[in-house]
């Protein structure tokens, strides 16, 4: 016998819309869906199985720094080394490749760890030598961009071989490597923000730091595990490039600064930290490869691309001012 539910009542519709409004996401999955939709119906192309395929691939790289971004973020500070630190993390592991031998399969762990002591640096330096964020990222990312130059003397490390580029061109049932690593690394990382100690402790950091360290959370080691995790993966989206490249390029990460701030604002991560969620920065970081797909298919010039991208990035930030004084 077919099971029979209670009618949809008006305050139960009330309830639920109600639920959706208070989901920090709802605003940027909807305006992704419209967005998405508007692309279908005026280009032939956006909707193929191949263009798809492009647009989450592109998404994974900024993906991935952006959801370290958060976490940065979430405790109230942000990284703006994260781009110069995937592009030395890539080359980094491409030395190790090409050059030391290095398997494979140890690579990418390797240039992580790398990574997060690039980033534990930027922790050290803002948590126990109490400086500002902002102006510890800022050095350290040209010291890190120069140090790329230094090592490379602006030549790009290659070929990087067929086994290793299995990591940024294969597939796991269909699914591009780098889209199920970024899947994979969004359901932890929700699971530990909302599931664990260390995640509430980074939440409570960001909306009330001295309550944090009143309260006895170790507010300097975290912030410092936060700014090294943050460094890891973007770490970790230098050597997925350069493994779909097959070339490991000293520019590499340049472009992935903004878009990675952007993701995370426009998914809901408050700049004052505290607030904010890994499905909206996932969103997000979406919504950004669709935007720049879209720019593509609509034949727009590229010297256009980044105004636009420019001005999705100030409309986050006043959408962020609004969502606070609400």
């Amino acid at each position: 016998m077919p099971r029979k539910f209670p009618p949809m009542t008006d305050l139960t519709l009330t309830r639920t819309i109600g639920r959706l409004g208070r989901f920090e996401a709802t605003g940027i999955v909807l305006a992704l869906a419209v967005m998405c939709a508007t692309l279908a119906l005026v280009t032939a192309n956006f909707a193929t199985s191949y263009n798809l395929a492009v647009v989450l691939r592109q998404a994974s790289f900024v993906g991935i720094i952006a959801l370290g971004q958060t976490l940065v973020l979430l405790i109230g500070g942000i990284d703006l080394s994260v781009g110069a630190a995937a592009g030395l993390s890539a080359i980094v592991g491409a030395l190790m490749l090409v050059h030391a031998g290095v398997d494979p399969w140890l690579v990418i762990p390797l240039t992580c760890l790398f990574g997060f002591a690039v980033g534990a640096v930027n922790g050290v330096l803002a948590a126990y030598g109490r400086l500002n964020p902002f102006i510890v990222t800022l050095a350290s990312g040209e010291i890190i961009a120069g140090t790329t130059l230094v090592i490379t003397s602006g030549s790009p490390v290659r070929p990087l071989g067929p086994a290793f580029q299995q990591f940024g061109l294969g597939e796991i049932l269909g699914v591009p490597v780098p889209v199920v690593v970024f899947g994979v690394i969004a359901m932890i990382l929700a699971f530990v923000l909302n599931r664990t100690a260390f995640g509430r402790a980074i939440y409570a950091i960001g909306g009330n730091r001295h309550a944090a360290v009143l309260v006895g959370i170790p507010v300097k080691r975290i912030e410092m595990l936060v700014f090294g995790l943050s460094g890891s993966l973007a770490a970790l989206a230098g050597i997925l490039y350069a493994s779909r490249m097959d070339s490991a390029q000293p520019s590499v990460g340049e472009g992935w600064l903004m878009p990675s701030i952007t993701a995370a604002i426009i998914g809901g991560v408050s700049l004052r930290g505290g607030q904010g969620t890994v499905t909206g920065t996932v969103a997000g970081a979406l919504l950004m490869a669709v935007l720049g797909n879209g720019i593509v298919l609509l034949n727009i010039s590229s010297y256009w691309q980044r105004v636009i991208v420019g001005a999705v990035v100030l409309l986050a930030i006043l959408i962020d001012l609004a969502r606070r004084r609400r």
